[in-house]
């Protein structure tokens, strides 16, 4: 089972079980996700696709019962929808994950459970290690409890496995990239391509100065598949990213230069494009040599080729030579 398997990397998760002969079923409340994301497995009947919440007990429970490993990635994302719904993202992120897991123990069945680098909070160390500190801003800013939520999901995954001794396993995201993915709930790059392709000034917020990694969701998900099959991982946590260090200002000229627009970016401040008082990190680098060491996590994609491999999708779309799913 896949919660959040019609999402953008539940469906690229999806399309690799598959293709090593897994049978799939996805569990999307398609509130984010969507079907035109997994239509071409379910056409092929390569997976099943059921409609409901993760906040449904009793749909959790039947569908775990009929599976043999679980993939928990169904979570309120995005910076935008976090501020703009923080009670809603804390009920999912939360309550949602305490159904899946207790589910999970009891059939005894083997979790992944997805998390990100939000957890690391203000902490810009160089190459953040996964034992490192959070340090976290106020929890009265919204910004901040997306990262507690998901600190609460990864206390509840390794507390089951202490404690139950449930295998689990916890992979922290650090901003995955790459076709079926939408600008609209904040994500970066998409953002970006879109405006690239349509002529507008990127809008860049904050001075620009911020930097980040980013790395192809296909790198990402099969790194996920080989640490829930790996025994060694379970209750452990991993991070899963890109090393190649961009400011966003400088993502921005890339994106600009390799789709070919003169329109240039524009400068937003924070309380405009988010709240007041928003707070953002200056530097988020991971540190992979512990996923490295265990699976060979090696991301194969360099910044310009995910940009490209975005810019052909968005171009696609427009064009009607892709499909929906991202497929040619």
């Amino acid at each position: 089972m896949i919660t959040g398997g019609a999402g953008f990397i539940g469906s690229h998760l999806a399309d690799h079980l598959v293709a090593q002969g897994d049978e799939v079923v996805l569990l999307d409340d398609l509130s984010t996700g969507r079907r035109e994301n997994v239509a071409h497995l379910l056409e092929r009947g390569d997976a099943q696709l059921v409609e409901g919440s993760i906040l449904d007990e009793d749909l959790v429970d039947e569908v775990v019962s009929g599976v043999g490993r679980v993939f928990h990635l169904a979570a309120a994302v995005g910076v935008h929808l976090i501020v703009e719904k923080p009670l809603e993202s804390l009920r999912t992120n939360i309550r949602g994950s305490e159904v899946v897991l207790a589910a999970a123990d009891r059939y005894r069945t083997p979790t992944l459970v997805t998390s990100t680098s939000e957890i690391y909070g203000k902490n810009d160390s160089d190459q953040l290690r996964e034992e490192d500190d959070r340090v976290l801003g106020s929890p009265l800013k919204s910004r901040w409890s997306y990262s507690e939520a998901k600190a609460i999901e990864e206390i509840l995954a390794h507390t089951y496995w202490r404690e139950h001794g449930l295998s689990t396993v916890i992979a922290r995201l650090f901003n995955t990239v790459g076709p079926r993915q939408r600008g609209r709930y904040g994500m970066v790059i998409p953002r970006f391509v879109d405006q690239a392709l349509a002529g507008a000034p990127l809008t860049v917020f904050g001075d620009g100065s911020q930097r980040r990694c980013f790395c192809h969701v296909i790198d990402i998900v099969g790194s996920l598949v080989a640490l829930l099959e790996h025994p060694d991982a379970h209750g452990r946590v991993f991070n899963l990213g890109g090393t190649e260090e961009v400011s966003i200002l400088a993502l921005a000229d890339r994106v600009n230069a390799r789709v070919g627009s003169d329109a240039g970016v524009r400068l937003i401040g924070y309380d405009d494009a988010y709240e007041q008082g928003f707070e953002d990190m200056p530097r988020r680098v991971p540190d992979t040599t512990r996923v490295r060491t265990l699976v060979g996590f090696a991301p194969s994609r360099s910044l310009d080729e995910i940009i490209d491999d975005v810019i052909a999708e968005r171009a696609g779309l427009a064009a009607g030579t892709v499909h929906p799913d991202g497929q040619t």
